[in-house]
């Protein structure tokens, strides 16, 4: 893989991001059904460009993370949640996932953030490894919160301070905005 480039998201990202996000789909991350044509936006009021972190690898969109603000509300401005991340299977174990997160660290930081958040299913073992390496801790559990393909899934909260990551700490990663 030549160098990674992380950048936020553009409009003429989307049939990009469009199409990574329908090839890995999976009921080990989504709670969605999967997505049937004729297929809906990848952006629209909801999901906008600059909420989205995009790893690009030999000149294609290779992986994605969106990171936003969890709630409106003036006192939960401290906080960002990731609410998507998705790595293309031709990267898969080439620090794609671990370059978006480091971003998002950095880009939460810039932005004043001093906590990150998000929620991962119970039986998504390799996400939830992924999360705690990069200093994500589980904060709660709701047993059984979803039903997916006939079984019980656990809804799992992790979280993490960005008051470390307030020093100059850097991993290297060229973020581009």
């Amino acid at each position: 893989m030549s160098e990674l480039i992380v950048r936020t998201a553009v409009p003429a990202d989307e049939a990009a991001l469009g199409a990574l996000d329908r090839r890995t789909w999976s009921p080990l991350h989504s709670v969605q059904p999967r997505p049937e044509p004729p297929y809906d936006p990848f952006f629209d009021a909801w999901h906008v460009p600059d909420d989205f972190l995009v790893a690009v690898a030999d000149g294609r969109i290779a992986g994605y993370l969106r990171l936003v603000r969890p709630t409106p509300l003036d006192c939960n401005a401290h906080v960002r949640q990731i609410q998507g991340l998705a790595v293309d299977d031709r990267v898969r174990g080439r620090g794609v996932a671990r370059a978006l997160l480091a971003a998002a660290v950095d880009r939460a930081v810039a932005e004043g953030a001093e906590r990150m958040t998000l929620r991962v299913l119970g039986h998504n073992a390799p996400a939830r490894r992924l999360y705690e390496s990069a200093g994500f801790r589980v904060e709660g559990v709701l047993p059984g919160e979803f039903r997916l393909e006939g079984q019980y899934v656990d809804d799992v909260l992790m979280g993490r301070s960005l008051d470390g990551d307030r020093e100059g700490e850097g991993d290297g990663v060229e973020v581009g905005g």
